[in-house]
């Protein structure tokens, strides 16, 4: 008998430990790592305001990418991870501090308080919004999401909750200094019903570009270039998030605007300000009459940020731009905003990569290599794994497999990296609905001091995309010949494992 009660003993903390983080909601997948000092204030805060940890960890991620900065605050006067805003056009900080019964000032400078405010005030919209009920599913989550946004806007606030529900849907692997927070791909579709009927509206400037209008206030209306030449492209980074730049902008007390705000995960571009007209954003008046601004999307200290949609992406604006006016394509005309004249800002600071920019604004080359699996003397796997010709997608002769394990054993890729600097990563394989739907591939990163590096995980779905390189994401890499990427097999999910090439561009 004791021996039974021992083993219903143990089901019952094991389905203790898998149990979701509030009645009704979406479980813990079994890869989550929230075991930190952070992750746990994640877990606690969602477990006392029935928010689903999943809209918490994403809502953090979209905001900051887990950067407290120390309690300093954004631009915006935003705070902690969660981004709790003081201005005058938003009071998501105190409005969470009284739901929350927490300090404000406690709010800004403790990262736990910040977090269990948040969801204090993510569960009030959630119970305005729906009829004084919490939503019954992560699904239904996401106007209290949108509201989350502190932007003016329904189309601005739409776009926010679904990069917020991409990110989930997508899995998030980072860091907050040396915390690992991993929150494993879920596959939710957000009910976006009450906002079916509302229609994005476009630039008239730039077709890609969405308009979300600065307050009149914020800038200047004139008529470039009868009035003025408009001869430069000025760089910014935001130090914030892309919807805390734009909703500033609205902001009648910002006194602060720039033409265009480019989002860090996929490069999406907001409009604020009509090109014919004079936004405030170079602190000097010359250059604000003859400039586009272009604010990106993050904070100059932090790399994480400058992803190969937002370069792509800002360079397609900027050629469009300096095309459109005839602005010479070179670094005298295309600045950053610490190059501007009686300059305060540093921004765009060392992690904005200067060389690839500009070689995506000309359309000029740069360095690239591939590495295929069956290069003996730079890729290396223990005996676990097999060499397969099945697939027609493979690049090359062949490709690696292996049954997924909880135990990394993984196959090493060396690469010699001919400078530290940011570069593309891409990964190659064969495609079958057999294959792993979650496929770990760690990337050796250089560290933010760029003595060493710093393992980051990305999470693959090799049932579909075959055929094809697929961009993982862009990396700062250290300059050297190392063991540069590793696919593993440490994977809950069923499928073979993957590993076949990669390919590696500077930018």
């Amino acid at each position: 008998m004791q021996k039974w009660l021992r083993v219903l003993a143990s089901v019952l903390v094991l389905l203790l430990l898998t149990t979701s983080a509030y009645a009704g909601g979406e479980e813990f997948a079994r890869g989550d790592k929230l075991d930190g000092a952070l992750g746990k204030a994640f877990t606690q805060a969602s477990r006392a305001h029935k928010v689903p940890v999943e809209i918490l960890v994403a809502v953090a991620y979209a905001e900051t990418h887990f950067d407290d900065h120390g309690g300093q605050p954004s631009v915006s006067n935003g705070y902690g991870v969660m981004h709790l805003v003081d201005n005058p056009g938003n009071q998501s900080l105190n409005e969470a501090a009284r739901h929350a019964s927490i300090p404000a000032e406690k709010i800004k400078t403790d990262p736990g308080s910040n977090v269990r405010a948040a969801a204090a005030l993510l569960a009030a919209y959630a119970r305005e919004l729906n009829g004084g009920k919490l939503p019954e599913s992560t699904a239904d989550w996401f106007d209290a999401v949108a509201k989350y946004s502190g932007l003016a806007d329904r189309p601005g606030q739409k776009a926010y909750a679904e990069q917020v529900y991409t990110f989930i849907n997508q899995g998030i692997d980072a860091t907050a200094g040396p915390e690992e927070l991993r929150l494993e791909p879920r596959s939710i579709q957000p009910n976006m019903a009450s906002y079916a009927g509302d229609v994005s509206i476009m630039s008239t400037d730039y077709g890609p570009a969405l308009w979300a209008p600065a307050n009149s206030g914020n800038y200047t209306a004139a008529n470039r270039e009868s009035d003025y030449n408009i001869n430069y492209v000025i760089i910014h980074v935001t130090q914030g998030s892309y919807s805390g730049a734009i909703s500033w902008f609205q902001n009648a007390s910002a006194n602060v605007s720039a033409h265009y705000v480019i989002r860090s995960s996929d490069g999406q571009v907001t409009q604020s300000v009509r090109e014919k007209d004079i936004a405030w954003h170079a602190g000097n008046w010359t250059y604000n009459t003859q400039s586009i601004g272009i604010e990106h999307e993050g904070y100059v200290s932090n790399c994480s940020w400058f992803t190969d949609a937002m370069y792509r992406s800002s360079a397609a604006l900027t050629r469009s731009v300096a095309l459109k006016y005839n602005i010479p394509m070179d670094r005298s005309h295309i600045i950053g905003h610490n190059e501007v004249p009686g300059a305060t800002h540093t921004d765009p600071g060392s992690c904005w990569n200067w060389t690839y920019y500009m070689q995506l604004v000309t359309q000029s080359s740069t360095w690239s290599t591939i590495i295929d699996n069956n290069n003996t003397s730079r890729v290396t796997a223990s005996a676990n794994w097999g060499v397969s010709t099945y697939s027609s997608q493979r690049y090359g002769a062949d490709y690696f497999y292996a049954n997924p394990l909880l135990s990394s054993d993984p196959v090493s890729y060396q690469v010699n990296i001919p400078a530290t600097a940011s570069y593309d990563i891409y990964m190659w394989y064969p495609a079958n609905s057999g294959y792993n739907a979650s496929t770990p591939v760690i990337i050796h990163q250089a560290n933010s001091t760029n003595t060493g590096t710093t393992a980051v995980t990305t999470y693959v779905n090799q049932q579909t995309n075959g055929g094809k390189w697929v961009l993982l994401g862009t990396y700062r890499l250290l300059a050297g010949d190392r063991t540069l990427i590793q696919v593993s097999r440490w994977t809950s999910s069923a499928g073979y494992v993957i590993a076949d090439a990669f390919k590696i561009v500077r930018k």
